[in-house]
């Protein structure tokens, strides 16, 4: 279905609010590499926490900003088309379902940004082994993380319409969603029990850095933060741009279970979009705030699989209409996953040092 001018202008304007955000989070303003404090973590952290707050705000109080529909049979046809679990009465007003229609589009994307945010956990972890598996320095961090970011912005949009376009066609497509984010569930799950001390990654066998080696020329050499060099008039990459490649890699396969388990919870393509950018533009500093702390959420790892395992068992009982919930069930059984996982992280942390303090 061809983009109406609405969903176009919507869109638009939304990019140029995100260009404008990543070029101060950038650092034009603050171009030389450092190692970005934990303060400085916080900072950008409840940043981008609360512009997603606020974007949530706006899609409640003027939603149909996005697809502009203009009349009660407008708003029909598109909680027809994106599944929504709205219910209008037959002597429904226009002010009523306007009302109906954006809260609903509200919590989908609320909804959506938490279980980016949440899998973006994991991500996080990988990063922070892909970073001292290859030694790369904490002041180069901050560049890497965010040219990886932009280019995740960009595989991002490719990835959500296209599936978009391949599940308004092939509707059967939701079952093999389902049944992906099933088997990567019990495959985190199965990692957290059998792999759970695992330190490093193997930086010699991996398949970009052999990828990189076999197609372009490739120093060994430090370079400080630059990502390629002339040598000999020959543009050679560094192992700085090679780490790049690898977290881009990393979050093509990121997006494999994340993306679908947005679409679980809205068809609409913009929400899966905004909820996902929103949820990867706080990457970088949630890294930061994360790097010298994740190991005391041990149990975050057991609730994203239980999220993934939710989300995809959900997946194929709504194909098969045998589970209808509504948004704000979903909301909540996925927060409750993610708050009990974390309250039961800090509870064996509060053990463990009371155990060892008696030691």
């Amino acid at each position: 279905m061809a983009p109406t001018l609405n969903e176009v202008v919507f869109f638009s304007l939304f990019l140029l609010f995100i260009s404008l955000m990543l070029a101060v989070d950038l650092g034009v303003f603050n171009k030389k590499a450092h190692k970005q404090s934990f303060k400085e973590a916080i900072g950008w952290t409840s940043v981008w926490i609360v512009i997603s707050v606020l974007f949530y705000l706006f899609l409640f109080h003027f939603g149909t900003i996005l697809h502009g529909p203009e009349s009660l049979d407008d708003i029909a046809a598109l909680v027809k088309e994106y599944h929504h679990p709205i219910v209008l009465p037959e002597d429904v007003g226009m002010k009523e379902a306007i009302t109906l229609y954006n809260r609903n589009l509200a919590l989908e994307y609320l909804t959506g940004y938490l279980i980016e945010k949440s899998l973006s956990v994991d991500n996080v972890f990988v990063i922070i082994l892909i970073f001292l598996s290859f030694n790369i320095r904490q002041e180069y961090y901050k560049k890497v993380l965010f040219w990886g970011i932009l280019g995740a912005i960009v595989m991002r949009f490719i990835f959500i319409f296209a599936a978009s376009a391949l599940l308004h066609y092939f509707n059967w497509l939701f079952l093999f969603f389902g049944a992906l984010l099933i088997i990567l569930g019990g495959k985190m799950g199965h990692d957290y029990l059998f792999h759970r001390y695992k330190k490093a990654i193997d930086t010699q066998h991996h398949p970009v850095v052999k990828f990189a080696s076999r197609w372009f020329s490739v120093t060994r050499e430090d370079h400080g933060e630059k990502f390629w060099i002339k040598l000999n008039g020959k543009t050679v990459l560094t192992p700085l741009f090679v780490v790049l490649l690898i977290i881009e890699f990393t979050d093509v396969l990121f997006a494999v279970d994340s993306v679908p388990a947005v679409f679980s919870v809205t068809k609409d393509p913009y929400i899966v979009f905004f909820s996902n950018i929103f949820a990867i533009l706080g990457l970088r500093a949630l890294f930061f705030l994360l790097m010298n702390v994740i190991s005391r959420f041990e149990f975050l790892k057991v609730g994203l699989t239980v999220l993934l395992a939710f989300v995809g068992l959900k997946m194929i009982l709504n194909y098969f209409e045998l589970m209808h919930l509504s948004t704000i069930k979903s909301l909540c059984i996925i927060s409750g996953i993610l708050f009990i996982s974390i309250i039961i992280s800090l509870i064996q942390n509060f053990i463990k040092k009371r155990r060892s303090l008696e030691n």
